[in-house]
């Protein structure tokens, strides 16, 4: 009894001294604001709502930190919004699992912003060879160089939704991230590319690796990349194409015949019932993966699911081999390799285009797997939009 009474004492003094002080609870208030023009110097923003507003360009000798749980917003009607980096300029993006940095479109509306742009000088090999090249993301920089080790900053936890925006022209194109000659001294983990209008991730050229990387929804392809892309510690790949996606991932190298190529571990291609192929697209491209233009490089547990429809004339395949050349020189040549991988459905392992050769890959070079798991990722808030789950 005498346990009781002190603890309804210790109850009604704590009562009372909150009836009787007046004191109120304050917070403080969340920064808002807008992003805008050129960067030139080192500039930070905490935790906030912000709004982006045009072409954001960190330049040269300048930075950008935005710190975890921050979302910023672009607006369609404003212009072409993006956030973009120059050589030599860097991103900080340093988000978590529960506090993620989230880009987004007050529409939700497709292909309304630019995604975020970065440019290096870490080498490429172009077509013809050339070592520079011209950006077709309607900035016309140049990329390309010397720099294997170039450092664009750190990218971890980001999401970027309804990117991938058409310019006036309607050939220069924007994706939810663009990669041009970025470095291996570049930190890219856990980034999300949802429901942009073009290819989710798209490597011009560069040696940077990614790891933990989840595209859905994207209306072109969910990985795209050329000129070159060497990044060879990339794992944990999730493409998850839903309503109109085209390829799970578009592989060239810009017809250079080429002894080197990415290395990706951990790929899960899915592609749900009913996506069809993006509109106005000038083949058919609804493969999980095709290699063009000798692309080439190493795969590694593998799972493919979904990709079943095709045309009578050009049934669906697992990979792609889109042209002789590719096939003489990299399938033949040993530089294309597919180890462990299952496909979910009846689709068949691999195929070429017309009857000028038949795809046959050199012994140990594709290889099945009845227990290949595909990506691996942790679930939290960097990968949920409205209460779904990306991870499929």
């Amino acid at each position: 009894m005498k346990k009781l009474v002190l603890s309804l004492s210790i109850v009604a003094l704590f009562l009372g001294s909150c009836s009787s002080d007046n004191e109120e609870i304050t917070t403080d208030p969340i920064p808002t604001g807008t992003i805008s023009g050129e960067i030139t110097t080192a500039k930070s923003y905490p935790k906030g709502n912000y709004t982006i507003q045009g072409t954001v360009k960190v330049k040269n000798g300048g930075s950008l930190t935005i710190e975890a749980g921050s979302v910023i917003t672009a607006v369609l009607t404003d212009g072409s919004d993006a956030l973009l980096v120059e050589n030599g300029g860097k991103l900080f993006l340093n988000g978590t699992a529960a506090l993620p940095i989230i880009f987004t479109e007050a529409s939700k509306t497709p292909g309304s912003w630019g995604g975020i742009i970065m440019f290096g000088d870490a080498p490429i090999v172009g077509a013809n060879g050339v070592t520079t090249a011209t950006s077709e993301d309607g900035n016309n920089l140049s990329y390309g160089g010397t720099n294997a080790a170039h450092n664009g900053g750190s990218l971890k936890y980001v999401r970027v939704e309804y990117a991938g925006k058409k310019l006036t022209d309607n050939t220069s194109e924007m994706n939810g991230f663009s990669f041009y000659s970025v470095g291996s001294g570049t930190v890219l983990e856990n980034l999300v590319a949802y429901k942009g209008a073009d290819d989710g991730f798209e490597f011009y050229g560069g040696t940077v690796s990614a790891k933990n990387l989840i595209s859905y929804g994207n209306f072109d392809d969910s990985f795209d990349w050329q000129d070159g892309w060497r990044g060879d510690a990339n794992t944990n790949w999730l493409a998850y194409q839903v309503a109109t996606g085209n390829y799970g991932m578009e592989i060239e190298a810009k017809s250079v015949n080429n002894a080197f190529g990415p290395k990706v571990s951990n790929i899960t291609l899915t592609r749900a019932s009913g996506t069809v192929t993006e509109g106005g697209s000038s083949a058919a491209e609804y493969d999980a993966i095709q290699f063009k233009k000798e692309g080439n490089g190493e795969y590694t547990n593998v799972v493919i699911s979904g990709y079943t429809t095709g045309t009578t004339a050009l049934p669906a395949t697992a990979v792609r081999i889109q042209d002789k050349a590719t096939f003489d020189n990299q399938v033949t040549g040993g530089k294309i390799k597919m180890l462990n991988v299952k496909i979910n459905d009846g689709t068949s392992q691999f195929a070429g285009v017309g009857t000028t050769f038949t795809v046959a890959f050199p012994t140990g070079n594709y290889t099945t797997s009845t227990t290949a798991t595909g990506a691996t990722l942790t679930p939290g808030a960097w990968a949920i939009v409205d209460g779904v789950s990306l991870i499929k």
